[in-house]
């Protein structure tokens, strides 16, 4: 496209709402007008809704990621030595894998730069678990990024104004658009992001399951092959991980509930699905990374960074770096035993038998209710907000004992509050047979 070139951008809406093919040229203006502030968001809206029911080709899919990922900076780190490896989840409830994952990879010498987003819908963030950190910064600057990543291994950060910016509109808007689940916008938006850090390889974790966009197996799969094709052909290493989201991981929902969750993975406890994932996803980023040659290899050094303490070291140093006001090693530390609501309330078994199944996207909602999520882009988040899960799938329950309980502030709105704990009643099933237990990792795409 010439730099005068222009397209009307309604006969660009108009031509993908009939299913036609919009040609490079056209997509990369109507991105680089939208980004600009040249198009109002009811434009973009239209064609996000135009997408999500025609599709795209991948054409068109490689050309919208090309032009998200060149609305704003490409990060060079080339200066930071060593490869660079991310990890990046399609979104699941309970999901604070990166939390702990990032030191983890880390104390065992593959650097990881990790650009991460917000709520999106039902599923939780990883900068709104971070921000729960008093003192934790999310921005930095582009230099600050590298000056820690270069000293810590790691560093967790958001979307700068000058980062992939077309991106950070849209992804605002698909939010309050109905058009989240889209495949074609997925992929451009996880991967132009991921593409901007200056990475060498990335680790992506797929989620399927009641808690996923991706609610079926063939849907996940999909993506997951889309993410690695538009990886591959930008020269990067990348792996899938197809990972079951039919209850949330881990016992807790809410942020800084989550935060807490993770420093007992990185005190070498914690939920043992929480660490069986960091274990397999941690193992192929130190494989991509070049530190071990086998995935084997990798999990033994996870798993050995959890257990002597070096990867809540790293956590530490890179918190610390970003303005934490805390010690996170610290167990007397004030912070971690009054940051959550008190005055829990319980949701109760009405008979005895086994937890079935749990609606995990129903737990996810019920935390937005909560004030844990947003319902709208413009609220705020409220840190203190939690679910706790007493059951999970396949335990024994007597009627009458928790199921879960959850906490919010006490002047929460009684109607939200009230929609919580309904939602929360209706996500349990339990029946008098066990469960056939349903593995975590369902698939891998190299």
């Amino acid at each position: 496209m010439t730099q005068a070139a222009t397209y009307n951008p309604v006969e660009i809406i108009r031509k993908k709402r009939d299913g036609n093919v919009l040609s490079d040229d056209e997509i990369r203006f109507f991105i680089s007008a939208y980004a600009s502030g040249k198009l109002p968001d009811y434009q973009a809206s239209a064609l996000l809704m135009a997408i999500y029911f025609s599709g795209m080709s991948e054409g068109e899919l490689l050309a919208l990621t090309d032009a998200m990922l060149r609305s704003g900076e490409v990060i060079s780190l080339s200066d930071v030595p060593g490869l660079k490896i991310d990890k990046h989840s399609t979104g699941g409830i309970g999901d604070k894998i990166s939390l702990h994952l990032a030191p983890a990879v880390a104390a065992c010498g593959v650097r990881v730069p990790m650009i991460s987003g917000r709520g999106l819908g039902h599923t939780g963030g990883t900068l709104d678990k971070l921000e729960s950190i008093p003192g934790f910064s999310t921005r930095l600057s582009i230099a600050d990024f590298r000056t820690v990543l270069r000293r810590t291994g790691l560093s967790l950060i958001g979307q700068t104004d000058t980062l992939v910016p077309a991106d950070k509109a849209l992804y605002a808007l698909r939010d309050v658009t109905a058009t989240v689940e889209s495949i074609p916008l997925i992929a451009a938006s996880i991967m132009s992001k991921k593409l901007a850090e200056g990475i060498d390889g990335l680790v992506l974790d797929v989620k399927v399951g009641s808690g996923a966009f991706m609610k079926t197996r063939d849907e996940a799969y999909q993506l997951a092959s889309t993410l690695v094709a538009i990886g591959r052909r930008a020269g990067k290493q990348v792996t899938a991980f197809l990972t079951n989201m039919d209850q949330p991981l881990g016992r807790y929902v809410g942020n800084a509930a989550e935060v807490l969750e993770t420093l007992q993975v990185l005190s070498g406890q914690g939920p043992d699905d929480l660490v069986e994932l960091t274990r397999v996803l941690g193992g192929e980023m130190l494989r991509l990374g070049g530190v071990v040659a086998t995935e084997e290899d990798g999990h033994t050094r996870i798993m050995e960074s959890l257990r002597n303490g070096e990867a809540l070291q790293r956590l530490q140093r890179c918190a610390a770096m970003q303005g934490a006001m805390i010690d996170l090693r610290d167990p007397n530390e004030p912070w971690l035993t009054s940051c959550l609501h008190p005055y829990p309330v319980f949701i109760t078994a009405q008979e005895a038998g086994y937890v079935s199944a749990i609606d995990a996207e129903a737990i996810g909602w019920a935390g937005v209710a909560l004030g844990a999520g947003r319902e709208r882009k413009e609220d705020t988040i409220d840190p203190a907000a939690y679910i706790y899960l007493d059951r999970k799938v396949g335990e024994l329950v007597e009627a009458g004992e928790p199921l879960c309980h959850f906490a919010c502030a006490p002047d929460w709105p009684e109607g939200r509050r009230e929609r919580a704990r309904l939602m929360l009643q209706n996500a349990y099933k339990v029946s008098m047979t066990p469960p056939t237990e349903k593995p975590l990792i369902l698939d891998v795409l190299r």
